[in-house]
């Protein structure tokens, strides 16, 4: 044990930015509310053609065990430069998408007016009630799935597992579902979180930066 965190004690600072994102993201929530004159609505008429769906509050909810679960497993089973690649994409990809915020605030105004009164509507109406829908664009529920997804399915732990990964890709293609169809989310929040990804990924997993040191 002591050997470990001799050897991979410096992952645990990347925890601390949790004390970083929650107050910068409490502190844009309270900012820049529905009565905020400055905010964008950035439904578009696609939205509209989704239906609500409240059993999707089970995937939307799994997210934050997806994300914690993915964290602790790396933290003990990624290289250091899986865990430090993995660490980056999430550090780097939640902060960019606050300041998008900052810089551009954003909301929807999809929520239905009616939320059935069962188990999951239950659980929806309490994610109303706690969580605005402004400061949406672009989404990090989905930004980071798609970030844990890469993760393990390149985490060398993970080879020959395939039925997680199989697990891991249906549940991070459902989470991103679910911040449509349970109108949390527009069609712009997942294609914005979908390329700020894409365009992370190319920086952290694609360019090899070796190669600059060598020249």
């Amino acid at each position: 044990m002591k050997n470990f965190f001799k050897t991979k004690g410096w992952r645990i600072l990347f925890g601390a930015y949790i004390f970083i994102y929650m107050p910068w993201f409490m502190t844009l929530e309270k900012v820049f509310n529905s009565d905020y004159p400055g905010l964008h609505i950035i439904n578009i008429p696609l939205d509209n053609m989704i239906p609500f769906c409240e059993c999707f509050i089970i995937p939307y909810i799994l997210w934050f065990f997806y994300v914690i679960g993915a964290c602790i497993y790396m933290f003990f089973k990624g290289t250091n430069s899986e865990f430090l690649k993995f660490a980056l994409s999430l550090v780097i990809g939640m902060s960019l998408a606050l300041t998008i915020c900052m810089i551009y605030p954003n909301g929807v105004t999809l929520r239905p007016d009616y939320v059935p009164d069962n188990f999951c509507g239950k659980i929806i109406t309490i994610l109303y009630s706690t969580d605005t829908s402004t400061n949406v664009f672009p989404s990090i529920h989905v930004y980071n799935s798609l970030a844990v997804n890469c993760a393990l399915l390149k985490c060398k732990a993970l080879k020959g597992h395939s039925v997680i990964k199989v697990l891991s890709t249906i549940l991070c293609i459902a989470i991103c579902l679910s911040t449509v169809f349970l109108k949390q989310h527009s069609v712009v929040d997942v294609l914005g979180g979908i390329l700020l990804f894409s365009l992370l990924y190319i920086f952290i997993y694609v360019i090899d930066y070796r190669k600059f040191k060598k020249v």
